[in-house]
């Protein structure tokens, strides 16, 4: 079985779309409308498969809860993998360079990762990983 997609609710889908396009070279697709229910999203491929879906909705509003299924507590974070340290690193700095938020890292963990966790334009939690190995500097 094969995860085929992470949905992320928003208030600024353009914003988000373009966060992860710029800092996690996601390709999105085209935007979908439905004019009856004001819903808007795109979906965002990355290397690897894994998308992403970022969806706005005017009666789904930041901290809300509209329905009992639609409980908030459930995702932490997401996690993009990359080559190496120093692409860890080099991601941290970017960020850093561009004044976004770095909320934890860059570390190595207890379960052999190396890593650091940035938010994005909504505040949900993003981390940039890769495993340490022999072949990671």
């Amino acid at each position: 079985m094969k995860l085929e997609h992470i949905a992320i609710w928003t208030t600024q889908l353009e914003a988000l779309k373009d966060f992860y396009i710029t800092y996690f070279h996601g390709v999105a697709g085209p935007k979908y409308r439905n004019e009856k229910k004001q819903f808007e999203s795109y979906f965002l491929s990355f290397q690897g498969g894994a998308r992403l879906e970022i969806m706005q909705m005017p009666s789904v509003q930041s901290g809300q809860v509209n329905h009992p299924a639609g409980q908030r507590v459930g995702l932490t974070h997401i996690a993009f993998e990359v080559e190496s340290r120093n692409k860890v690193d080099g991601t941290h700095h970017t960020l850093l360079a561009d004044g976004l938020p770095i909320v934890d890292g860059p570390r190595v963990t207890g379960d052999g990762y190396y890593e650091f966790t940035t938010l994005d334009p909504d505040g949900n939690r993003v981390e940039v990983t890769c495993r340490m190995t022999q072949h990671h500097p």
